[in-house]
């Protein structure tokens, strides 16, 4: 799963000055093929469990060769009609599945970090705006101060967004959590209207939610801004199984979520939605003479970019190609995958340390074990530290994997966990 290490030093070969005469193309391709491409990661297949890392469904994957190959750029509908087009449609399906308002409207960008940073941008145009302060062109200096309130596990990604924001890491009020990692609402502290709180949809170590149905109702009656990082859990919603796990999401004020996670499509793809869109085009919105815009979205004042890579045609193939039932097959045989992992490991003498509510699974488990079942070369599972204890953690997230690679990974898990050291 992971490269040999004799492939990784054979990268060297590629490096060096920048050559005076070029190479023809089939060569240059060749040499990727043969240098790069062994010490590449197999994480689109069926036995890659690290990082919340899907694979890419076929008709992504066909899509993501034609928007190579038509090479638009996607932040005008002038520059590209096709593109901006199925972003539109794609973002408009993605509010359906997630049963999020109808107003909502949003933007594609790199991923998570950079959904989180673009829906917080808007929260604090927002927040700002209601006292008269105009953020986007005083800046922050001298600004009334914002209160940002966050779960004691939130990710480190979201903390990203906000120091980029001039928000601050270490101004944030962190709120205790339970055993699963969930925010108590019993812990809250004061909100009022320049406070955004953020919530978890899916704790990137146990898949835990923060309540939301219990936190959301109380920020909204203090004016305060709602904000949800689902990277992969939101997509729970689009699962009549899985539904209940995200009951009050839809109360926030914007959500972000990764495309490339459960939706399967290709790297990269983030999804930034906001209920008010007016909030995030006064965050985003950029002006130039030569910016012919139009009467409908453009792309470009809803996303920190202007040029952009057309993400979203990808995602239309993705959702076009699995549909509503096939979006809540993927979550459901993911999970099931998770609980089968976790009942066989259990079985086999494993300490299970979270509740597997969906496609997270972490197992109590030292370092010279899980280097064991890395080396080893079935799969590949990631290390982590959560509440104090080390484990590994098993993300299914693919549409790839099938029963038999569960089965086998669990058979290769075992054994190596298990082999001794000499």
């Amino acid at each position: 799963m992971a490269p040999l290490p004799e492939s990784i030093a054979a990268l060297s070969a590629l490096t060096g000055s920048l050559p005076e005469h070029g190479l023809h193309a089939d060569e240059v391709v060749k040499l990727l093929s043969e240098v790069a491409g062994p010490a590449t990661v197999a994480s689109a297949g069926g036995r890659y469990f690290g990082f919340v890392i899907g694979g890419s469904v076929p008709a992504a994957l066909g899509a993501a060769w034609l928007v190579s190959a038509w090479d638009q750029n996607a932040g005008l509908r002038v520059s590209s009609p096709a593109a901006v087009v199925l972003e539109d449609i794609a973002l408009g399906w993605v509010v359906e599945a997630l049963c999020l308002p109808a107003s909502t409207s949003g933007a594609l960008v790199t991923g998570a970090t950079m959904a989180n940073f673009t829906c917080l941008a808007a929260a604090r145009h927002a927040i700002l705006e209601r006292v008269g302060w105009e953020v986007e062109s005083k800046g922050l200096f001298g600004a009334p101060p914002i209160k940002v309130v966050v779960g004691e596990e939130v990710h480190s990604t979201l903390l990203k967004a906000l120091a980029l924001l001039g928000l601050g890491r270490d101004r944030v009020i962190r709120v205790p959590v339970d055993s699963q990692g969930r925010m108590r609402a019993d812990t809250l502290p004061p909100f009022d209207d320049r406070t955004i709180v953020c919530l978890q949809a899916g704790n990137v170590n146990t898949g835990a939610f923060d309540p939301a149905a219990s936190i959301c109702p109380i920020a909204r009656a203090a004016g305060a801004w709602v904000h949800i990082d689902g990277a992969f859990g939101i997509w729970a919603a689009v699962s009549p199984k899985f539904r209940h796990l995200t009951e009050g999401c839809e109360l926030a004020d914007s959500w972000a979520t990764d495309a490339h996670k459960w939706p399967n499509t290709g790297y990269d793809c983030g999804v930034a939605l906001v209920r008010e869109p007016a909030h995030l085009a006064g965050a985003m919105s950029i002006s130039a003479a030569y910016f012919a815009t139009q009467k409908e979205r453009e792309p470009m004042h809803y996303s920190p970019e202007a040029s952009r890579r057309a993400r979203g045609i990808e995602l239309w193939a993705a959702l076009r190609s699995l549909g509503r039932d096939g979006l809540a097959d993927l979550v459901e045989r993911t999970c099931r995958h998770a609980r089968r992992f976790a009942e066989g490991l259990s079985a086999a003498g494993f300490t299970i340390l979270n509740d597997v509510v969906i496609n997270q699974v972490l197992v109590a488990m030292d370092e010279d074990q899980l280097a064991r079942i890395q080396m080893e070369g079935t799969c590949w599972c990631g290390g982590t530290v959560w509440q104090g204890h080390r484990a590994m953690r098993i993300s299914v997230s693919s549409w790839a994997t099938t029963e038999a690679d569960v089965e086998r990974t669990l058979a290769a898990m075992i054994m190596s966990a298990n082999v001794q050291r000499p």
